[in-house]
């Protein structure tokens, strides 16, 4: 059974507060917050992610996952770390120093998060391996980052059952996500995949019953 991280990405801003109470009510695990700051990808979520965290800190106790697609990590961790999120996810591509990884990484456990690494579509898997000792989950995107409601990647699931391989053979403690095109149509390839948690917006929020949904998809 996978956990289910909700994307908050796509939903309608006067429905914002109702529609987090009904995923909640469906049971998800995780609400995901995507800050997308206009330069490491396209779209500029910054001020609607923030309503969003501020307004989930006050009316929910479940472990919010923040995703970070910005250029300067270090500052949106400090930002994001007030609204006590239970794990901060950065980019690879957006750091690459080794020295600057490891930095943020403790900047994040200093601040009580879990910690993430995410990598894009086109990112060699083996170029993260060295961190995946000191973080909690790996995030892996399986479609191009910085839109909403894009189909699913098919060559990244080689990918996660490769860092799957990995882990097992490595006795590591770190869970595999997936965020990008996932539905009940996607799942089951990313369950044989081996991935641990999906992250999923629109295919929860364009369905009719999103306790149904829910179920099936951890299923």
């Amino acid at each position: 059974m996978v956990e289910i991280s909700a994307s908050v990405l796509n939903v309608e801003e006067e429905e914002s507060a109702k529609t987090f109470y009904n995923l909640e009510v469906a049971k998800i695990d995780y609400f995901h917050i995507d800050v997308m700051d206009g330069k490491f990808v396209e779209n500029n979520t910054v001020d609607k992610m923030n309503k969003y965290s501020n307004i989930l800190k006050h009316i929910t106790l479940l472990p919010i996952d923040v995703h970070l697609m910005v250029e300067d990590v270090e500052t949106y961790v400090k930002l994001y770390s007030t609204i006590e999120p239970s794990v901060i996810t950065f980019h690879y591509e957006a750091v690459k120093d080794k020295e600057k990884i490891k930095n943020i990484i403790n900047l994040i456990r200093e601040n009580n998060c879990k910690v993430g690494i995410a990598i894009k579509p086109e990112t060699d898997i083996k170029e993260i391996y060295e961190y995946l000792p000191y973080l909690n989950f790996i995030l892996v995107m399986t479609v191009e980052p910085g839109k909403g409601g894009q189909k699913l990647i098919p060559e990244t699931l080689r990918k996660i059952k490769i860092l799957k391989e990995y882990i097992r053979e490595k006795n590591l403690d770190t869970y595999i996500e997936a965020d990008g095109g996932i539905n009940l149509e996607t799942i089951e390839e990313l369950k044989d995949a081996g991935i641990d948690i999906a992250v999923v917006g629109t295919g929860i929020l364009k369905s009719e019953n999103y306790a149904e949904t829910v179920k099936k998809i951890k299923e």
